[in-house]
């Protein structure tokens, strides 16, 4: 009897231990090691970058049409948005005032003529009498001055004619350049004159257009010591090219040149004004348009980071910094995008050696241990 208790109790304790090894061995396959992730080293690298400004678009020329003279508009000969040549016809003012001036004064000029044809016939004949000693040579010279009075009479009318055929040739309204009309504020039978406040449209010569954009002092400054050129002249001439992006986010093409950067700041705003020179042969821009003129730059020493290893939270930026015992803590950062789209170039919240977390992030929370898998920057095609 005491023998089978002994067996009994010994069973029992076998079984408690195996129970108690099976039970430690599904805690151990509960709590599994940290997962991997792939993060990379920053370090500095060159890149291209670029500046956008927000610019305002304007013809090469913008010329308001006015009337001369007063007068109904008579007829429009364009339409809004045609493109007109230089000399097009454009309005008809009808002014009838104007036609009455020309008659009259060509009537003025007809009498003019014959008071000088009579005074000139009365020189030719005083001349032999005055040799002949028949009358004084006082007739003579007052018959000469007649002629003088006369001729002058006729040179006034003659001026007052071409006054008056100026005046009714402003009834028509042409085109002084190459361009395209603008608005049409006036119809048909409106009254115009010179004094009238809106002009009756615009022509926008387009076949070139200046985008008008303005830089603070720091970035006129960086322009101009990067480019090449031992006076301002030279370097403004040694700019790279520009490009502009249109309210759409497509890229004008072709490209374009600075031309101008205004001599001295505006103290109110602390910028200068810049022009940039686009081609517009298919006259795609027009005046008025809004886009943003993307000025390029190179630098040599730029933090880089894939648009994949950061994510945002009510408008700010943050990424997943590997710390101590392999810890993640959450970083903010400012940065600036380059034109790939897919990296950033980091201003601040990180440091060359700094390692982050680039893939992944979605599932990781501050503090979270992982088990870095480092990266080759050279390898990820979002650096390059």
């Amino acid at each position: 009897m005491k023998n089978l208790l002994s067996l009994i109790t010994a069973s029992l304790a076998g079984i408690l231990f195996l129970a108690s090894c099976g039970g430690e061995k599904k805690e151990n396959q509960g709590q599994p090691g940290p997962q991997a992730y792939k993060v990379l080293q920053v370090e500095q690298r060159p890149t291209s970058l670029y500046n956008d400004f927000p610019a305002s678009i304007q013809g090469e020329q913008n010329i308001e049409i006015r009337p001369k003279v007063d007068g109904f508009i008579k007829k429009i000969f364009v339409d809004e948005g045609q493109a007109v040549k230089k000399g097009q016809l454009l309005f008809t003012i009808d002014a009838p005032q104007y036609e009455q001036d020309v008659r009259n004064a060509a009537a003025a000029v007809s009498s003019a003529e014959a008071a000088v044809n009579t005074a000139q016939l009365q020189v030719n004949k005083t001349i032999p009498l005055v040799k002949k000693e028949i009358i004084s040579n006082f007739e003579l010279e007052s018959a000469q001055n007649s002629l003088k009075s006369y001729t002058a009479a006729l040179a006034q009318s003659r001026a007052t004619l071409a006054n008056a055929k100026t005046n009714l040739g402003y009834t028509r309204i042409v085109s002084p350049v190459n361009g395209v009309v603008g608005a049409l504020p006036y119809k048909l039978g409106s009254l115009v004159s010179s004094t009238t406040t809106e002009p009756l449209t615009t022509i926008s010569n387009i076949g070139k257009v200046y985008a008008y954009f303005s830089i603070n002092e720091k970035t006129q400054l960086t322009f101009l010591r990067e480019a090449q050129g031992k006076t301002f002249a030279e370097k403004l001439k040694n700019l790279p090219e520009v490009s502009l992006i249109l309210s759409d986010g497509s890229e004008y093409e072709p490209k374009g040149i600075i031309e101008t950067v205004s001599g001295q700041v505006d103290t109110q705003t602390g910028s200068f004004n810049v022009r940039a020179t686009f081609q517009n042969p298919q006259g795609l821009l027009r005046s008025g348009n809004s886009a943003s003129v993307r000025i390029p730059s190179r630098t040599t020493s730029a933090l880089l980071i894939p648009q994949s290893a950061t994510y945002e939270i009510q408008g700010k930026l943050f990424a997943y910094v590997v710390g101590d015992s392999s810890a993640v803590k959450s970083v903010e950062l400012k940065v600036q995008a380059t034109p790939s789209g897919q990296a950033y170039v980091v201003q601040s919240g990180l440091k060359a050696k700094d390692i982050i977390v680039i893939e992944g992030i979605t599932g990781l929370a501050e503090g979270t241990k992982i088990k870095p898998v480092f990266v080759n920057a050279d390898s990820l095609k979002t650096l390059k």
